[in-house]
């Protein structure tokens, strides 16, 4: 008598297995690992800087280049765009950075825009997937720095200080305001401002003083509500005061009171010495006595 066939299923698992050992063993379609993406994006907005940077995702034994592509777009837009779309290359660079710092108020990213960056990498045929970045947008994030090339010039009670802007804005849309924080050496700390001018003059001050300041500027986004968005302060540099108009005069008029009093009281010395020592001073003075005539008739027929 035959032995019943074997049931179906018991057929099926050992080449079920044997399938899955094999597939196990055998490398998938595409042999090589997924690319890894960039990791801790960065974005740098320092005065006009605009740089995003990233760090490399990890690939194991593999010195193959890498390169790196970013791509932008605006909230009102759902599509994305090469950076070459706003004049710069970012598409298959080797740097794990981005500069799109404009090169002139009407390139770049509008300044009151908010811009949402992606980057990804790839190795030849491989690409990673994209690494978003946070949205930003430039006049609410930028770091504002100090006012550059601080000049004062020391007045008659008064300090002069000229600066420049800490960068090139566009007048529709931003302007800056400045403070000066200053204070006389070791004493207490004032403000003034704001000046919407690169030339400010401290008339307050005491003549012939040292006193130390900063400048500060302010970001004012005149085109959204006067948004203001301080910046830092300018290094501590000290300077002295000069003498005022009425400080020379009552300089001079103290030095020829003193001269007159100097005078004075030498010709009151010598008046007290002529009378205490009167008769020192006849004796000093006294003629000589004169020869007696027969002495000098002697003298003469001498000769």
């Amino acid at each position: 008598m035959r032995p019943p066939p074997p049931p179906l299923l018991s057929l099926l698992v050992p080449l079920l297995v044997l399938l899955g050992g094999r597939a196990a063993a055998a490398p998938p379609a595409d042999s090589r690992a997924q690319l890894p993406a960039p990791r801790n994006p960065k974005v740098r907005l320092y005065n006009a800087e605009q740089v995003l940077s990233w760090e490399p995702g990890s690939l194991s034994n593999d010195t193959r280049p890498v390169v790196y592509q970013v791509q932008f777009k605006y909230p009102s837009d759902s599509r994305w765009y090469d950076t070459s779309d706003i004049g710069v290359h970012c598409m298959n660079v080797t740097t794990t950075e981005c500069n799109f710092t404009p090169s002139s108020l009407s390139n770049g990213f509008p300044p009151h825009f908010n811009v949402s960056l992606r980057v990804r990498a790839k190795l030849e045929d491989l690409v990673s997937p994209w690494l978003s970045v946070p949205w930003f947008l430039y006049y609410w994030n930028v770091t504002v720095g100090p006012p550059e090339n601080v000049w004062v010039t020391p007045g008659e009670g008064s300090l002069i200080i000229r600066f420049s802007s800490p960068f090139d804005i566009p007048a529709s849309l931003a302007t800056f305001v400045y403070y000066v924080h200053y204070w006389e050496k070791a004493g207490v700390q004032k403000v003034k401002g704001p000046f919407r001018s690169n030339s400010i003059v401290l008339d307050d001050l005491k003549p012939l003083r040292e006193y130390c300041l900063q400048v500060k500027a302010h970001l004012v986004w005149t085109y959204y509500n006067n948004i203001s968005r301080p910046g830092h302060l300018s290094n501590i540099s000290c300077y002295k005061t000069t003498m005022d108009a009425a400080t020379k005069l009552q300089q001079v008029i103290i030095i020829a009171v003193g001269i007159f009093l100097l005078l004075s009281a030498l010709a009151g010395a010598c008046f007290f010495l002529v009378l205490k020592y009167k008769g020192l001073v006849k004796y000093w003075f006294h003629s000589p006595p004169s020869i007696p005539s027969q002495i000098k008739e002697v003298l003469v027929s001498g000769w």
